[in-house]
């Protein structure tokens, strides 16, 4: 997949940023519009899906077309354009993709340096943070959202940011100023983390951010606080920062904004998580959207497996409802808000994070239905289409360049247990583009904090037994990573079939299951009532298979025995 849609982008759209994967053409900023911001935002005529993909190729072709990837972005990207972009979008594709593919080529992951290389991938970083700089040149500290790369702020500019636009930045620029080393380098972190501190100084007394913010007077503008659109990476990027840079201060930070969203924001057990009014806590809207799905993988890198296990079993039960996962889900009234997917990464990433954490096979068995509905509904002659709609399946004329390096670099990622990164273990973290940053090994990158931390320990995780998943796939080598009781309130909280895909003619030889066919018959439980077989979705054996499987047996001998007697009967009073 990851080769049809590169290989595809290469042959019919490169140099320009993007490929059309209906009609196999190119696409570059919309000039005609400029205030086609979906566009325009993140196309500014530099081959954003080269440059984003770069440690993608490396991660899922081979070392020889990375290295010629490499070459082809020394020779054909250049940012002196009349490009007005997102300051946001553009730091986490652009930059966080040349200092990604900057180290590999380097060296820095499997300590092979590429051949003439000359850290030309670093220069172009720098010329872009040159560029974006102008941005933060507020009245307080807050970058504006766009930035012309040629002539800087524009005077029209709109004077409102969000906080993850503002507040994920300090990964790309602070591993910016620290591989350059100069002094005068150093102002890219020192900006990047003075907005970061400021948005959290503006926190209210929940210890809840907004969503949107006056970047000159500070004063929040929309005041409804979630982990969705608008905020999520700023989480995210506190965390990585204290990681990455082994800098105290980040963590104590992202601990006590973890804690207020586990306290304001998650609903009941923690199977979703509600936007709510930040200084009052109480419930803003009645959706959930699909960025917040990277939530369970962030809670795996902070060691809260149990929490990330619920959250993500919700967003897959949302994915198997519509075979895709739309951008808004309204958990009241059990149906779509907003329809479009554009091919996100975040519920595979999160998939990714906890097969890597608790190696339960069914987070594999979650990645090839995802994949097998990506193969299924978007992809197109050349590439992989957007779906204008998940309940139309209606393709649109957009593959986004995080389709290739997030979404299917986290799926092969997933399978290829003997990847360079499943190897190097905790030694490296992705940003919220998926890129990669190793850890310095000498140290270079790092620099601590002012606060000790006691030391992290993470709470051993338990799966739920003993309930073991069948896919079809053969014997029970994976469990189900909620309780049966959980399974049935995740499906009423989206809307699915009460079913409980229960195991009636298991193999004594430990094969699956042989009655695929029936997909709606309902059985008696001990636990509940009206559970539906889904024998395609999944099987279940529990604890309770055997009774089931007798009172089923009894159950379906005394239909028979009655109706048998209901024939003769008929045929008697017929007579």
């Amino acid at each position: 997949m990851f080769a049809h849609g590169f290989h595809g982008y290469m042959e019919h759209a490169f140099p320009m940023d993007e490929l059309n994967p209906i009609k196999c053409t190119g696409r570059g900023p919309d000039r005609q519009n400029p205030g086609n911001w979906g566009i325009n935002d993140v196309l500014g005529n530099f081959s954003v899906t080269l440059v984003d993909s770069l440690d993608a190729i490396y991660t899922v072709l081979d070392r020889a077309e990375f290295e010629h990837a490499v070459r082809l972005v020394i020779e054909h990207v250049s940012f002196d354009q009349d490009s007005r972009v997102q300051v946001f979008e553009v730091t986490i594709r652009m930059m966080g993709g040349l200092l990604s593919g900057h180290l590999i080529a380097a060296g820095e992951v499997d300590g092979i340096r590429m051949k003439g290389y000359n850290d030309e991938l670093l220069h172009l970083a720098k010329d872009l943070g040159l560029r974006l700089l102008p941005a933060f040149e507020t009245g307080s500290g807050l970058p504006f959202p766009r930035v012309n790369l040629r002539t800087g702020v524009l005077e029209y500019e709109v004077h409102d940011t969000c906080t993850a636009g503002a507040g994920t930045l300090l990964l790309e620029f602070g591993v910016l100023s620290r591989l350059l080393k100069a002094p005068q380098y150093e102002i890219f972190e020192k900006v990047s983390r003075h907005a970061l501190e400021f948005l959290w100084s503006r926190r209210s007394v929940l210890d809840l951010l907004g969503n949107t913010i006056d970047i000159d007077s500070g004063v929040w503008i929309q005041k409804m606080s979630g982990i969705g659109a608008g905020a999520d990476s700023f989480y995210e990027y506190l965390m990585k920062a204290h990681v990455l840079f082994g800098d105290s201060e980040y963590y104590a930070m992202f601990e006590k904004a973890y804690n207020a969203v586990m306290t304001h924001n998650r609903i009941g057990e923690g199977f979703l998580y509600q936007n709510v009014d930040m200084d009052s806590g109480m419930q803003a809207t009645n959706w959930v959207d699909s960025l917040s799905a990277f939530w369970p993988g962030l809670q795996v890198l902070v060691g809260d497996l149990n929490n990330a296990v619920k959250g993500h079993f919700t967003y897959f039960s949302i994915w198997q409802k519509y075979r895709a996962f739309p951008e808004r889900f309204d958990y009241v009234q059990k149906n779509i808000n907003i329809a479009h997917y554009p091919l996100r990464p975040e519920l595979i990433e999160s998939t990714y994070f906890l097969y890597m954490a608790t190696k339960n096979p069914y987070y594999l068995e979650v990645g090839a239905v995802i994949l097998e509905d990506l193969e299924r509904q978007t992809k197109t002659s050349c590439g992989f289409g957007s779906m204008q709609s998940v309940a139309s399946n209606v393709l649109e004329e957009r593959m986004e360049s995080f389709f290739l390096s997030e979404t299917l670099k986290y799926l092969y990622l997933l399978f290829d247990e003997e990847n360079v990164f499943n190897r190097l273990h905790s030694n490296f973290v992705f940003t919220t583009e998926g890129h990669v940053l190793p850890l310095p090994r000498n140290q270079s990158l790092a620099r601590s904090g002012g606060l000790k931390l006691a030391p992290l320990i993470c709470p051993k995780y338990t799966p739920p037994s003993p309930v073991y998943a069948y896919f079809g796939l053969g014997a029970p080598t994976s469990w189900l990573p909620v309780s049966i009781p959980d399974l049935v309130h995740i499906n009423r909280l989206v809307g699915n079939p009460d079913y409980l895909s229960y195991d009636l003619l298991f193999k004594g030889d430990g094969r699956a299951p042989t009655c695929v066919a029936n997909h709606t018959r309902i059985v008696a439980s001990a636990l509940f009532d009206n559970i539906v077989q889904e024998s395609e979705v999944m099987y279940v054996v529990g604890v309770l298979d055997v009774v089931d499987r007798w009172v089923s047996v009894l159950v379906y001998a005394g239909f028979v025995f009655f109706l048998g007697r209901f024939v003769s009967f008929l045929k008697h009073w017929a007579e």
